[in-house]
């Protein structure tokens, strides 16, 4: 007598209050594949179920359920009373003079990120968050100027990316030839907040956008900037494995402490040695050190060879920044004159030095520069005067 022929058998829950349905952007691999079967998907089918909804909504960026044509209907209908497919609401949209792009979104709660997006003749950058507003009030920058409000979900980076796509009408449309032009060719994460106080929300988040069945940016097209958070640095390699900055900005402990205050504790002998042992660390895959060019701050011509000298043994190269002024900034850009003879400096002694060229500044979109406009926009005039002064 034959064996009995067995199937899976699509078991439907009932349907879950709005609240309740669980958003799939953010969720890594392992993570959806767990909320597929737990609502309902058979173990057997949940690898290719997986597949087929990644792609889905990474690589075709549909949002409807009912839209993936390639799944029984009775399925979408029970992806459709489980899960959403949700991102941060982009509120304003400001277009700059030189063709950068500010997003002002908001997420949950009623928080609100800022998201830049920076065209170039070879590539395009977007600029991405990691939090709302920022723990370490570095000096120079606007960012810093306004408290931590808490961390970003792993959906609500990942969802920066797919609102700038949506924007940019950069998702392949379906029967087309196929176009590998990429607007967004590169990411980093230098937006607002410190991303390695939020590392497991940005490694996830960093699986979904790097993940080759759907966005689709290799490692080596990630950047992610540090003000040296000392012990969370060697993970950043091994757990994520994009490229790293660190924000470094000065080549004493005494200047350091002011500009970025973490330096106060994890000082700059203390960081150099954690970025000499950076797992993968090779000419092909530098640190770059970000360097803020401040009048009469950090910009002499013993700041850059102290600057080299810190720099030994380190595969490294140095972007210089020409300071981006904002309402009642302490400090004042260096010279053109004083910014070049700096970047000669460290550039004859081995090190590529490219002096960045400001972009955005004319909607305040520059490094440095973000912060939630609806931020400073409630308050009142008398306030915005009172910081000023102080």
């Amino acid at each position: 007598m034959s064996a009995p022929i067995t199937q899976d058998v699509l078991t439907l829950p009932r349907k879950l209050p709005e609240t309740a349905r669980t958003n799939i952007v953010g969720l890594t691999r392992d993570q959806l594949r767990a909320a597929l079967i737990a609502a309902g998907t058979p173990e057997k089918q949940a690898k290719m179920r997986l597949g087929q909804l990644w792609q889905w909504v990474y690589h075709w960026g549909v949002r409807d359920f009912a839209l993936m044509t390639n799944l029984a209907k009775d399925y979408r209908a029970l992806l459709a009373d489980h899960f959403t497919i949700e991102q941060p609401e982009v509120v304003t949209r400001q277009i700059s003079e030189d063709g950068t792009r500010k997003y002002l979104v908001r997420i949950a709660g009623g928080h609100e990120v800022e998201v830049v997006y920076i065209p170039e003749t070879d590539r395009g950058t977007l600029c991405i968050s990691s939090q709302v507003g920022c723990t370490l009030t570095c000096s120079f920058c606007h960012t810093g100027t306004q408290k931590l409000v808490r961390n970003l979900t792993a959906g609500e980076i990942v969802g920066q990316v797919m609102l700038a796509r949506d924007d940019l009408g950069e998702w392949p449309v379906q029967g087309a030839p196929k176009d590998e032009t990429r607007l967004i060719s590169n990411i980093v994460l230098m937006g607002m907040g410190e991303p390695l106080y939020n590392f497991d929300n940005v490694r996830d988040a960093m699986k979904v956008v790097m993940d080759n069945e759907g966005i689709a940016l290799g490692r080596r097209r990630i950047t992610l900037s540090t003000s040296g958070v000392v012990p969370e640095i060697a993970r950043t390699a091994t757990e994520i494995g994009c490229l790293l900055a660190v924000s470094f900005h000065a080549t004493t402990d005494e200047v350091r402490d002011q500009l970025v205050p973490i330096n106060k504790r994890w000082n700059i002998a203390t960081l150099l040695e954690a970025l000499k042992a950076y797992p993968g660390l090779s000419n092909s895959e530098r640190i770059t050190f970000e360097y803020v060019m401040l009048d009469g701050v950090n910009d002499t011509k013993e700041d850059a060879y102290r600057l080299v000298e810190l720099l030994r043994g380190i595969p490294a190269k140095v972007n210089l920044i020409p300071f981006n002024e904002w309402p009642g900034a302490p400090y004042k850009r260096s010279s053109g004159n004083r910014i070049h003879a700096f970047a000669d400096i460290i550039y004859k002694a081995g090190y590529a030095s490219p002096i960045r060229t400001p972009r955005g500044e004319d909607i305040m979109a520059a490094c440095g520069q973000l912060k939630s406009a609806t931020e400073r926009a409630r308050k009142s005039k008398a306030q915005i005067a009172a910081e000023l002064e102080t």
